[in-house]
């Protein structure tokens, strides 16, 4: 990902913080140079200083083939906002757009033992919907037995993560704070989350 040194954050604890809550990505692989994406809800962990993705997809994605062969890209990205010209104190200017993401690098192992889908599926339920797991549960095991074997559990071990914050870094003090103004009292919730994320930006 193209990031100027200005935008760029290198705080693994903060592009951790933010994939958790920006969870669902598009994990990117390539199948005879024809790139390959899925959208995924993902749970994030750190174990031994390793990072972690877990995840699965449906055992009949055409991005499942092979997949332990490749390269993972990730991508994490959510809130993004239009920036006007009227912001800046000179006239010339054209408009931009302020954004954050986190790309995370790494190879996927597959999780095949039904014990450990279980698991995997189980530790999801806990992370999107705890209230869930009560149901989940009382389910019979053929039932739940039919559904694991229609998909593939997996986990991606990142072994490198880049963090863009384009957040208007390169603007003075002024400026920045206009926007920040303007963004809060918005009724759009991207531009409310560029503003917290603006606020919290030390430059």
């Amino acid at each position: 990902m193209y990031t100027p040194k200005h935008y760029k954050n290198e705080n693994i604890d903060e592009a951790i913080q933010f994939m958790e809550r920006f969870n669902f990505g598009v994990m990117v692989s390539s199948d005879s140079d024809k790139p390959i994406a899925t959208h995924l809800p993902f749970v994030i962990s750190k174990v031994n200083d390793k990072i972690i993705l877990t995840s699965h997809f449906a055992k009949t994605n055409e991005q499942t083939i092979n997949i332990e062969e490749k390269e993972i890209l990730t991508i994490f990205s959510e809130p993004h906002a239009y920036i006007s010209p009227k912001f800046y104190d000179k006239k010339q200017n054209v408009p931009t757009w302020n954004y954050l993401a986190v790309h995370a690098y790494g190879k996927i192992e597959i999780i095949d033992n039904e014990k450990d889908v279980f698991f995997v599926l189980e530790h999801m339920i806990s992370n999107f919907d705890s209230s869930y797991i009560e149901q989940w549960n009382d389910l019979t095991y053929d039932y739940k037995s039919k559904m694991v074997k229609g998909i593939v559990a997996f986990q991606i071990i990142v072994s490198e993560i880049q963090f863009k914050e384009k957040l208007s870094q390169n603007k003075t003090e002024k400026e920045r704070k206009r926007i920040i103004s303007d963004f809060a009292k918005s009724s759009s919730p991207n531009e409310n989350c560029i503003a917290e994320y603006m606020n919290n930006n030390k430059q």
